[in-house]
């Protein structure tokens, strides 16, 4: 059985529903439970415990729930669309498929056409992904590529995306199922990004390179799609944010003074790689500051704010240098792990600046780690230096751009496949 919120009770039956237990009993807590008095919990405990009892009762008598297959784990299915393209548009609307643009149609002579980006066979699973845990073929990355608007080019960097998303510590399921405005970006090095096209410089978070736009869109599709987080009904963020529909950028190695984030992986120089990050926003960092730890000092002041799920996590922060910041960084000898490690120190936050409640949490989820919490801690964004990401992206101007994490979520890199080199899927 499951106990959940009541204005989650939808995500609930249709999380059941995806994983095969239509018949899955649920208990209900009053939403939102977190503004409730302490005084007023024990009633609504003890209901809790009332209908849990009834519910165990109930399906003792019954026998084990019913049990059946995922619908998102079977083939592609065909379904007949109208030729006028407002209308199709409308026919997905209401089959709940898409991101609420129109689409390009999957033809199967253009998700054939697509499928020639990869030689991997179209059967082949690459991943399940959650909520609903639909499996993810190369076939269905195909379609989705179709509909977003691909080129085959980015077959191999979508399977390793999708790939990569799947992985336990990337989790997936916190993202795609929560009020947060938690979202996927995916930053493309080396021969990946040129490949594919994905844009490096001026503009590379905003809508105007075809590579970007669409393959973070079909990254999108799939997580709507194939992982079923259908807004309001799985996805229940709060406001949500427009990096939801879109977020893709590559590295500016021409203009970097470090390693890639492939190469810091372990990764070949040059090599191509996928990294994606859970992320909960965007803030704009304009300084036109020529001293570096000037520069440092004022990027982890925009870093440490208090409501922040990085902080009561020990999460995972980004910073997107601008190239113009990071020749200032690299002049006065800092390598990347200077930056992280400077980064580190100066967005130490007091936990006094959070909110009561929130430091109640952060006590109870970041104990282990850092022993006892009192007002006076000075919190770590991140349970390690490591764990700050740097990167220099985007064109000349003296914007960087602050990446806050999810949270509870850590970054995965995956290697693109060349399409004429074998991959081990293929021995």
């Amino acid at each position: 059985m499951t106990v959940c919120s009541t204005a989650f009770e939808s995500l609930g039956r249709s999380q059941a529903r995806s994983l095969g237990c239509p018949d899955l009993p649920l208990a209900f807590v009053p939403h939102p439970f977190g503004l409730i008095a302490r005084d007023k919990l024990r009633p609504i405990a003890e209901d809790v415990a009332r209908q849990i009892e009834s519910l165990l009762a109930v399906q003792s008598r019954a026998g084990a729930v019913t049990t059946g297959g995922n619908a998102r784990t079977q083939a592609a299915v065909r379904m007949r669309v109208p030729d006028d393209v407002e209308l199709l548009h409308l026919k997905l609307m209401d089959e709940g498929i898409g991101d609420g643009l129109p689409v390009i149609p999957p033809t199967p002579e253009r998700v054939a056409r697509m499928l020639t980006g990869t030689r991997r066979a179209a059967d082949d699973v690459i991943a399940a992904l959650a909520p609903a845990f639909g499996l993810a073929t190369v076939r269905h990355i195909a379609i989705n590529a179709v509909m977003a608007g691909c080129r085959p080019q980015a077959m191999e960097l979508l399977i390793a995306m999708v790939d990569a998303i799947a992985a336990t510590e990337f989790n997936l399921q916190g993202i795609q199922a929560t009020t947060n405005p938690a979202a996927v970006w995916a930053v493309v090095s080396g021969t990946a990004a040129m490949r594919a096209n994905v844009n490096a410089g001026t503009n590379c978070l905003a809508p105007g390179t075809h590579a970007n736009t669409a393959i973070g869109r079909a990254l999108r599709l799939m997580m709507l799609n194939i992982g079923g987080a259908t807004p309001g009904v799985m996805d229940h963020a709060t406001q949500g944010q427009p990096g939801k529909l879109s977020m893709v950028c590559a590295e500016n190695e021409a203009r970097s003074p470090w390693q890639t984030l492939g190469e810091e992986r372990g990764y070949a120089q040059g090599a191509g790689s996928v990294t994606m990050v859970g992320f909960s926003g965007t803030l704009n960092m304009n300084t036109h500051s020529k001293d570096a730890d000037d520069i440092l000092r004022c990027f982890a002041d925009s870093m440490a704010h208090a409501p922040s799920n990085d902080y009561w996590c020990g999460g995972e922060p980004w910073i997107i240098f601008a190239p113009e910041h990071a020749a200032i960084l690299s002049a006065a000898g800092y390598s990347k792990a200077d930056v992280k490690a400077k980064l580190w120190e100066y967005s130490l936050m007091p936990a006094s600046r959070m909110a009561a409640k929130d430091m109640e949490r952060t006590i109870r989820t970041r104990k282990p780690e850092l022993g006892l919490i009192t007002a006076n801690t000075l919190l770590p964004i991140s349970t390690e230096v490591s764990r700050i990401g740097v990167l220099c992206a985007g064109g000349p101007g003296t914007h960087s751009v602050y990446v806050p994490g999810f949270g509870n979520s850590r970054s995965v890199t995956r290697p693109v496949c060349d399409p004429g080199v074998r991959s081990r899927n293929d021995e």
